[in-house]
């Protein structure tokens, strides 16, 4: 064999070699996409707010996906699906006399994704502070303080009968309900009166008589009157069983039935019903437990 024919040979055999090479890169190429998960089949994350969970906590759960959720389930009962931001998230609440620690939220989504979350609850340090009866309602005596429970009693009754629409209606996040926000007590703690005792399951706000007072968020008004022990008292339905509460008011601006948006004023602060002195309480309701109006609020502010 001659030189030229050796290196003609050659010249032929690596023209056969590269388109092997380029098929076999071919090959592999398609072979690493097949088997990779497109990126609608990747696991999908799931936040849950707040980070540390006690009892009298809402529980938000985002999952951050381009599926959509068809269901999210916390301990097997399915929950509200609410929108915020572009996302879609489950609303729940963990019950102020919750004992059970551990829960499980699971989401499913339209892909046929299922994803478990399991949920962990902290005991709420328990924290004991007095407070006496005012005299418009009988002054600390054993009587005053049996009259002060059956009131309760009854307008708990009256208030926890109100009934929340199955639609959203708000569109933006929920604020605070007044102009200057200064707490003056926290959500959670055991008052005791006169040998009973009374959690304090809301948010007191710093506020002068007659200061102006905002809707959290917009809804329909289902309770606005006079009670013996919350005062003059507002109670608005945002659906999704999302309820906000205003009491010892010493004005009321609107009434039962009336549409209110989100930051109007709906009446003036004031020490009316069971109050030593003037101040807003306002109570958040997640499908029908009273949780920390200021846990609730921090959502919205992320």
């Amino acid at each position: 064999m001659t030189l030229h024919r050796f290196f003609k040979k050659v010249k032929k055999y690596s023209r056969h070699l590269a388109l092997w090479a380029t098929v076999l890169l071919i090959v592999i190429t398609f072979s690493v996409y097949a088997f990779s998960a497109p990126p609608s089949e990747e696991k999908s994350s799931v936040t849950i707010y707040p980070e540390k969970i006690v009892p009298g906590n809402p529980l938000f759960i985002t999952t951050h996906s381009t599926s959509t959720v068809s269901e999210i389930v916390f301990d097997g009962k399915k929950i509200p699906l609410i929108t915020h931001d572009g996302l879609v998230h489950g609303l729940t609440a963990i019950d102020f006399n919750e004992k059970v620690l551990n829960h499980q939220v699971v989401v499913k989504l339209t892909n046929g994704e299922v994803i478990p979350v399991p949920i962990a609850v902290t005991p709420r340090e328990k924290i004991e502070k007095p407070l006496g009866i005012p005299d418009t309602l009988g002054g600390n005596t054993t009587e005053a303080s049996k009259m002060l429970i059956h009131n309760l009693a009854k307008e708990n009754a009256e208030i926890n009968a109100v009934t929340s629409g199955a639609v959203q209606l708000w569109k933006k996040g929920f604020t605070a309900p007044l102009e200057n926000v200064f707490i003056t007590d926290e959500y959670g703690y055991d008052r005791k009166t006169v040998g009973q005792t009374i959690v304090h399951k809301g948010t007191d706000f710093r506020a002068a008589i007659g200061t102006e007072v905002k809707a959290l968020n917009t809804g329909v008004v289902k309770i606005a009157r006079m009670y013996t022990v919350y005062g003059n008292t507002i109670i608005i339905d945002h659906g999704l069983g999302v309820q906000t509460l205003y009491m010892h008011l010493s004005q009321l601006k609107v009434k039962e039935g009336d549409t209110v948006n989100a930051g109007e004023v709906i009446g003036l602060s004031g020490k009316t019903g069971y109050a030593e002195g003037a101040h807003l309480h306002v109570s958040v309701k997640v499908n029908g437990l009273s949780i920390d109006p200021m846990v609730f609020l921090g959502f919205w502010e992320k």
